[in-house]
């Protein structure tokens, strides 16, 4: 669910070197910048973003955008080779890659990091909301480990490959979304099962059971105003009548 953000958090002072960042100082400083906007970002989606851009478009956005900073950071590092030619201060290519890793953080932090979490609550039947959950919850952690675990590994064996293999895989994510996952935003949950179904490509569905779920309510709301005064009718007519006989009102 937020691998690469794991191994940002875990790893960044790994991420910043192999950017060309030297220096135990500079280090702490880049990775506290960090810190700084995965805070500040994460305020603007709970307050903002997730309800006015929805769901199905931070995922995918933040997928291309992050994609794309990894791309670059990749090709500088592909082309620059900072770990064999280090420096006390970055130059103007390693600067800009670490512009693009702060611009990779600020578009997956509102994305990928926290919106699948909103998806998880909104998307379950009740039957299986809790099982469901804790599959979810176990499964992001279960990977979590893994790539904590393993990126040494990763950054030791492939290198600028680290960034190309996440980029390629946001990539894949983003296609994903675009086949396979509505937009929820709006919807209750007796609808999810209509909203999921096969009879709607995912970039239609949110739209046509939307206006389905707004037509059922004008419906209710026509048949509760209609059913009150058929009620109040009723209840006009039975002040007439006493023990089954007919009394004038007086």
């Amino acid at each position: 669910m937020n691998l690469t953000n794991t191994n940002a958090d875990y790893y960044s002072p790994t991420v910043f070197k192999s950017i060309g960042v030297t220096g135990t100082s500079a280090s702490l400083l880049t990775t506290g910048i960090f810190g700084v906007i995965k805070t500040l970002i994460t305020l603007v989606w709970l307050f903002y973003l997730i309800d006015n851009f929805g769901r199905r478009r931070l995922l995918m956005y933040g997928a291309i955008a992050g994609a794309f900073c990894m791309y670059y950071i990749a090709a500088y590092i592909a082309i620059a080779e900072p770990a064999k030619h280090p420096t006390k201060n970055l130059s103007s290519g390693g600067i800009s890659a670490m512009v693009f890793f702060y611009l990779w953080t600020a578009s997956y932090t509102p994305s990928w990091n926290g919106t699948p979490w909103v998806l998880n609550s909104e998307m379950f039947d009740q039957n299986v909301r809790t099982l469901a959950q804790a599959w979810a919850a176990s499964c992001n952690w279960l990977f979590n480990f893994l790539i904590a675990r393993f990126t040494p590994q990763m950054f030791a064996a492939m290198g600028y490959g680290v960034y190309l293999f996440f980029a390629t895989l946001m990539i894949c994510a983003a296609i994903y979304v675009w086949f396979l996952v509505p937009e929820t935003k709006g919807i209750p949950l007796e609808a999810m099962d209509r909203l999921f179904s096969k009879n709607f490509p995912a970039r239609k569905a949110h739209a046509i059971v939307l206006a389905e779920v707004k037509e059922a309510d004008v419906e209710f709301r026509r048949n509760s105003i209609t059913q009150g005064k058929f009620d109040r009718a009723s209840s006009e007519e039975n002040k007439y009548v006493v023990e089954g006989k007919h009394v004038e009102q007086v």
